[in-house]
């Protein structure tokens, strides 16, 4: 790795990761509801030119501030000189919806730190464009919307929380066993709902639009700003079996932390083909 760089204020960070969610949201606003040029770059998952078109926006604004800096976005990958700063680019989350005209998709930004013993996220930001809702966050320092601090819910009974779930882009191939944790926790909840941006889904985790969220098959550019958000708002973000969150890892669960044992039981029970009991206590659970 190069010679440590001074580490930038979170207000600089902040102000540079919303002014590029800003540019590429004015870019995805302009054509989400017109003919779009799209290919397949999996049997079902979708890019889009804007996509393109919002990534470079995003990456351009990023390099201008912070030419040192590494960044791993999701279509073009990674790029830039080795540093202990990265940033994770997600410039269209939702773009099945937004190919499609559906109006549920978000900008994901977020800017990571190499510590001498490990990585640590410091800063996120997701925009939903068409809401003018900034979600942000900084490690240490709390999540605001617009301006405006968050909280998770208060909900501490799973048959009266709303939760968000996805569905991952293989699950043609193997919907077992994921569409029996859906039953599952349609069963024990008051209600899910499947909206198709997982960024979106864990920042309304963090503003207690939703108690609860959990996915398979991401990718950290879908994740790194949502965990941060969810856990400065107070929540909770594991894998499904209640153990501690792997930024590589591919299955994430986020609650407001009061829902989280149970949640966690269900999604890692042997009914669904699992053999690890969920590793969030009862003490925990609290």
């Amino acid at each position: 790795m190069t010679a440590s760089l001074q580490t930038p204020a979170p207000d600089e960070i902040l102000e540079v990761a919303q002014a590029a969610a800003r540019s590429a949201g004015e870019i995805l606003v302009s054509g989400w509801d017109r003919p779009k040029e799209t290919r397949f770059k999996g049997e079902i998952n979708l890019v889009t030119d804007f996509d393109l078109a919002a990534e470079r926006a995003i990456v351009d604004r990023i390099k201008a501030a912070f030419p040192e800096h590494v960044i791993l976005a999701e279509e073009s990958g990674l790029t830039g000189p080795d540093s202990q700063f990265r940033w994770y680019i997600d410039p269209l989350d939702g773009t099945t919806n937004f190919a499609h005209g559906f109006p549920v998709f978000c900008v994901s930004i977020a800017w990571e730190i190499h510590g001498p013993a490990a990585r640590e996220i410091r800063a996120g930001v997701v925009f939903d464009p068409l809401r003018q809702e900034m979600f942000t966050a900084y490690k240490g320092l709390g999540a605001w919307m617009n301006g405006h601090p968050l909280a998770v819910s208060e909900i501490n009974d799973l048959g009266r929380a709303l939760l968000a779930t996805g569905f991952p882009y293989d699950l043609h191939q193997k919907p077992d066993p994921v569409l029996t944790r859906f039953r599952n926790v349609c069963l024990a909840a008051q209600a899910v709902r499947r909206a198709g941006a997982a960024a979106l889904d864990l920042a309304y985790v963090a503003a207690g639009r939703v108690d609860g969220f959990w996915e398979e098959g991401l990718y950290p550019w879908d994740t790194a700003a949502g965990i941060l958000m969810v856990e400065e708002a107070g929540g909770r973000v594991t894998d499904l079996a209640g153990r501690p969150y792997n930024l590589q890892g591919k299955e994430i669960l986020a609650t407001n932390g009061r829902v989280h044992y149970n949640l966690s039981r269900i999604l890692s029970s042997n009914e669904t083909g699992r053999n690890d009991a969920a590793a969030v206590s009862k003490e925990e659970a609290g």
